[in-house]
């Protein structure tokens, strides 16, 4: 993954946000309120390894996206950004092939 990731729209930004939430039953937590550059893992929500591992699960039942190495996902799941310019890379491929 050494290309660098399309910018996101504000669209794609609120669903994975809203994925993150739901897909991890984060309580009391408002998906309008996550951080665009906030890091998953440092910042408010403070996600462990196994919330990664859930959501790299949900990822390739929802956008097909398999992550298989662990230098992979730690780029993807930096943050919101990361993660939705991963997934609009993802569906720009699919798009073109």
């Amino acid at each position: 993954m050494s290309q660098t990731l399309p910018v996101p729209d504000a669209r794609l930004k609120r669903e994975v946000k809203a994925f993150i939430v739901t897909q991890l039953r984060l309580k009391d937590v408002d998906p309008d309120r996550i951080d665009d550059e906030e890091p998953l893992a440092e910042g408010s929500l403070n996600l462990d390894s196994i919330d990664f591992l859930e959501l790299i699960v949900a990822m390739e039942k929802q956008y097909g996206i398999k992550i298989t190495q662990a230098e992979e996902a730690a780029k993807v799941l930096a943050s919101v950004n990361a993660l939705a310019g991963y997934i609009a890379q993802h569906r720009a491929r699919a798009a073109s092939a």
